[in-house]
This record gives C-alpha cells, sequence and structure tokens, in this order.
C-alpha cells in the first residue's frame, strides 16, 4: 500500500511539473515572440527627428534637386537610430585540417660477468639449474606510439533579415539588432542578427553584407515538433553528463 502512495505521488508531481515543461504545448503551434517589446520596438519608437522635418538649409530650399532623404537623390541609407537596414548572410566556407604524429623508441642494456675472481663460478653452484651470472643483467624497452586526427567542416547559408539601428555610438557606429520569425505547420525558424557597423559600409542599396559586421551574433535555428524529436531525451543528455563510461 505504502508503495502505490509513493508511486500515485510521483505521478502527480509529474502531472504537476508538466504544466511549465514541453507536454503544455503537445497539439499547439510554437507562438511566435511578441513584437511590441525589445530593443527594436524601443528604438523605432524613438522622437527624433524625421527626416522630412528637417531643416533645409536655404540653398537647399531653392534647389530643383533637394538632398534630403525623401528626394530622389537623397541618401536613404540607415544613419539613425531607428532606422532599418537589410542584412545579407551569404556563407559559403569549408576547411579541412589533417595531422598526424608518429613516435618510436627502443634501447637495450647488456651486462656480462663470465668471470670475476671466480665469484660467478661459485655462485652458479647455488643457482637453479639453468642460471648463470655469465649474463648477470639484460634489458630491453621498446616503445611507440602514434595519433593521427581529421577535421572537415563545410557550411552554406544564404539568408537576408532587416535590421534595426538600436543605437548611435559616440563614434558614429551603428549597433543593429534584428530577429525574423517563420512558422510552417508546427516548425518555427528562428533567424537573430546583431553586431556593429559602420554607416559607409552600407551600399546605396541600405545593405551591408555578414562579413562587414563587427562582433556578430548570427544564429539560424528553431523550435517545434521536428526540433524536438531531433533533441536528445532530458534522461540521456542527464546519463551523458553523469555517467563516466
Amino acid at each position: 500500500m505504502l508503495r502505490q502512495m509513493i508511486f500515485l505521488a510521483g505521478l502527480v508531481g509529474i502531472s504537476l511539473a508538466a504544466g511549465c515543461s514541453p507536454l503544455a504545448d503537445v497539439g499547439r503551434r510554437p507562438d511566435f515572440n511578441p513584437t511590441t517589446d525589445g530593443n527594436q520596438y524601443h528604438a523605432m519608437g524613438y522622437s527624433g527627428m524625421p527626416a522630412s522635418l528637417e531643416a533645409e538649409t536655404p540653398s537647399g530650399a531653392s534647389s530643383l534637386w533637394s538632398g534630403g532623404r525623401q528626394s530622389l537623390l537623397g541618401d536613404r541609407r540607415a544613419n539613425r537610430q531607428g532606422d532599418i537596414l537589410t542584412v545579407v548572410i551569404e556563407i559559403d566556407e569549408s576547411a579541412e585540417i589533417s595531422n598526424a604524429t608518429d613516435r618510436s623508441r627502443s634501447g637495450s642494456q647488456s651486462m656480462q660477468v663470465p668471470s670475476l675472481f671466480g665469484i660467478p663460478q661459485r655462485i652458479d653452484r647455488d643457482l637453479p639449474e639453468g642460471a648463470s651470472m655469465a649474463e648477470a643483467v639484460d634489458l630491453g624497452s621498446n616503445s611507440s606510439s602514434g595519433g593521427a586526427g581529421s577535421v572537415r567542416r563545410n557550411e552554406e547559408l544564404t539568408l537576408r533579415i532587416a535590421a534595426t539601428v538600436i543605437e548611435v555610438l559616440p563614434n558614429g557606429v551603428l549597433r543593429i539588432e534584428g530577429s525574423q520569425e517563420v512558422r510552417v505547420n508546427f516548425e518555427l525558424r528562428e533567424l537573430l542578427v546583431t553586431g556593429y557597423v559602420r554607416p559607409e559600409d552600407i551600399s546605396r542599396q541600405n545593405e551591408i553584407t555578414y562579413d562587414k559586421i563587427a562582433n556578430a551574433r548570427i544564429s539560424y535555428g528553431g523550435r517545434g515538433q521536428i526540433t524536438d524529436v531531433q533533441q536528445p531525451r532530458y534522461g540521456q543528455q542527464i546519463a551523458d553528463i553523469i555517467l563516466p563510461f
């Protein structure tokens, strides 16, 4: 009876814990993260002066071609907090490293005492049959070791994502941050990118490639039913950490 009560108590504990575990997501599609909070939302809500309200110089006011951002020839590249630019991620890299080591060592030592004032002959009488002091010491050693290793990696990723200027540093460098979520059936794909860019590295199309982003952090992953199946179970992960073999 006591064992049954303990078993039922364990089932109740597991059921209560399921409220905050993946079991609560059974039969449900993964939800999007809210877009009304975070750094991007607050940066775009920055109460800076809009480009259309920027004061023009007297000469610019009378010019046929205005230099404002809204004009035909205006510079529309992101350079202020809240501006949006496109990050182009085209990664096609491969690396292969191979190394091998081989080491061997051998040595031998021998010491013979065929005669020393007749002492070896006297000792031979008391030794077991077949033993002799003629070859008192004969040592030999041989050791060898070898190792080989190789690393092969191939990565290919082509993505485009809109990022927001979160902050303009005192030296003019822009801190950007972007996120993108795409849900297909019960799988949600997430793309995150952060880093620092120089305004002069932004192209006239208001785009910048990933290799010009300093301290870049790019994450491409997901969550959902397929991702859950690909991950090892919690018990297996704990066993891999605890078990020494």
